[in-house]
């Protein structure tokens, strides 16, 4: 399931992130990735230790707290910190899957990757090519959305960001353990969630609304793990 988050940051919140990360120490993006990403990755990110960058991952995840839809699509059990990179011109990364699982520096714990996000910080005019290409069962789809809005898909998915031909693509991205680490069914329950929404506006609170809540949690409990 692909889901587009808008708003996840204000225009503001942005311009105040840019303003944070843009005079940061970058460094080569191939740094973070295994011998098969590196031969396709081409761009800069902000190294994980760099305390720009763990201050402004928090004020991402302090965003993503606010944002039901995030929750109700990705059901998050943990979420990796936030990490930013940039593409300038002529800068890509190639079509690869997300490693399995990662963790981050200092921390012993793994993390499986279910859930990938990126989090444009770049305006879609600010700059030419470096469209997200994610590729599924249904083909490939090209994103490049608004400063602020975030998309999300599955981590086991093959994706590239082409390369940018003018200007500069700035982003943050992490992964997310789910609860149900099945896309399948992540997306049913949250087809299902949505569906039961939708019901509770237009009908108030029923006994079917509260039964249809009841198979929700109820097949939650029967999928999550913890």
């Amino acid at each position: 399931m692909m889901l587009h988050i808008p708003n996840v940051l204000t225009r503001d919140e942005v311009a105040a992130m840019r303003a944070a990360i843009d005079t940061a120490d970058w460094i080569d993006g191939r740094a973070t990735v295994g011998s098969q990403g590196a031969q396709v990755k081409r761009n800069r990110q902000l190294p994980e230790t760099s305390p720009v960058a763990l201050e402004q991952g928090r004020i991402i995840q302090r965003a993503l707290a606010a944002k039901t839809l995030f929750f109700q699509a990705a059901l998050p059990a943990r979420t990796m910190a936030p990490l930013f990179n940039r593409y300038a011109e002529s800068e890509t990364y190639g079509l690869h899957v997300d490693g399995a699982a990662r963790r981050e520096a200092g921390v012993a714990q793994w993390l499986r990757t279910d859930v990938s996000s990126t989090l444009f910080l770049s305006d879609p005019e600010d700059y030419d090519g470096g469209e997200l290409v994610v590729v599924d069962t249904y083909g490939m789809h090209e994103v490049k959305l608004p400063a602020g809005d975030l998309i999300l898909y599955p981590s086991s998915s093959l994706h590239r960001v082409e390369p940018v031909t003018r200007g500069e693509r700035v982003s943050s991205f992490f992964w997310t353990q789910s609860l149900v680490r099945d896309d399948a069914r992540r997306a049913m329950l949250f087809e299902l969630d949505q569906s039961i929404q939708r019901l509770r506006t237009q009908l108030g609170e029923t006994e079917d609304t509260v039964a249809l809540t009841g198979h929700y949690h109820n097949l939650l409990r029967m999928w999550a793990e913890t």
